[in-house]
């Protein structure tokens, strides 16, 4: 299974956190990043997202519209497990219900996606911090600590993939 952890764009400030929208440079950096994941995904021969996983928070809802729609068809699914505050073995239980023989992304929050990465690629600092609009790919063996690969990641504003 090819795993792809994307935190949302960057967001508007404001009083009410599930409410913050992305920013007009969240926006153009996510979409920018769309295109640069593709290339990325394509010269790995890494097939293109089939489902997309994200936090019902108004950020990751847009940031996932954005990716859906540089990637279609693929499936668009709000999750509770992806919001601020939850915990990865309810992150486990979103992906495994939603089947691992695929090319999933997740869209969700800090800390949660940093928590997700190090449970999955088996220690803190596997990856550098994820930026607003940060993603990392790796491939799992099963959904379960440390069975992930990194297998690259790209930040804004160049999304210039590092393995």
């Amino acid at each position: 299974m090819i795993l792809t952890i994307w935190r949302h764009g960057e967001a508007e400030d404001g009083i009410n956190d599930r409410l913050r929208q992305l920013t007009s440079g969240g926006r153009d950096d996510v979409s920018f990043g769309c295109s640069q994941f593709h290339a990325a995904c394509s010269v790995r021969g890494i097939p293109q997202p089939q489902r997309i996983l994200h936090s019902p928070w108004v950020r990751t809802v847009q940031t996932a519209e954005i990716i859906a729609a540089a990637f279609s068809p693929c499936t668009v699914a709000a999750e509770q497990a992806l919001h601020p505050g939850s915990e990865v073995v309810a992150v486990d239980a979103a992906i495994c219900a939603h089947g691992t023989q695929e090319h999933i992304v997740v869209v969700s929050h800090q800390p949660l996606v940093s928590a997700v990465l190090d449970h999955y690629l088996g220690g803190v600092g596997s990856v550098p911090f994820l930026t607003a609009g940060g993603l990392v790919t790796m491939s799992l063996d099963m959904v379960a600590p440390g069975c992930g690969n990194r297998v690259f990641w790209a930040f804004p504003p160049t999304y210039k993939e590092t393995i």
